[in-house]
């Protein structure tokens, strides 16, 4: 299933007062549970990118730059893509999160796409998510290492924190889309890949979404 957009149909399991979060996705098997956390002023940004460079195995996560990211749906739309190739053994990079992070990408080069969405020494604000490809990945575990490894904020994980935190001319830069708003849609102008909806900003989602879909198909 390539469609990375069937990804918003989702549950999440909420637990009062903590902001790690478990997302089950739609058309996925319910055991690949996606655990998710956003901080925001990060500290020791340097330090976790030292640790994946390394392949400490404690430290696989899929760790973006929040910088870098449109919504809670564009997040989700690249893991439901890597679990999907991850089931499928079409893994392009080491790890089913190596993979999410090249999910976000609109073209095939895997360095770039860490160079671009994957954390950096300068990253300030981060995403944090592991899939549960074991069965010793579990909500309580996850949130533990993360409260000990992560040197920030944790704040919910919610298009409203993502938005106060995302370069958004950044994000449009990078899928080519910096003409792309609502002077577009007041002129009549359809959004890219034939799709829109009823705000700007749902057809910009759409658009970053529609972009990393097509990737595959070039």
């Amino acid at each position: 299933m390539r469609d990375g957009r069937r990804a918003v149909n989702s549950i999440h399991k909420t637990r009062p007062y903590r902001m790690l979060k478990e997302i089950h996705l739609s058309h996925l098997p319910q055991q690949l549970a996606i655990f998710v956390a956003l901080y925001k002023d990060v500290e020791n940004a340097s330090i976790l990118r030292d640790q994946l460079l390394a392949g400490n195995a404690e430290f696989e996560y899929a760790f973006l730059d929040a910088s870098m990211i449109l919504s809670t749906s564009h997040v989700l739309a690249s893991a439901f893509r890597a679990i999907n190739d991850f089931m499928h053994n079409r893994l392009k990079s080491r790890n089913v999160h190596s993979e999410t992070v090249f999910c976000l990408s609109p073209n095939n080069n895997i360095a770039e796409s860490f160079r671009r969405f994957g954390v950096t020494e300068t990253t300030k604000n981060l995403i944090a998510l592991k899939i549960a490809v074991t069965p010793d990945i579990t909500f309580d575990s996850v949130e533990a290492h993360l409260d000990s490894a992560v040197k920030g904020t944790s704040v919910e994980f919610n298009d409203e924190n993502i938005k106060a935190v995302q370069d958004l001319a950044k994000i449009k830069k990078v899928y080519k889309l910096t003409n792309f708003g609502h002077e577009n849609q007041k002129k009549g102008k359809t959004a890219p890949h034939g799709i829109s909806s009823d705000t700007p900003e749902k057809d910009l989602e759409m658009a970053v979404i529609g972009s990393m879909t097509l990737r595959g198909a070039t």
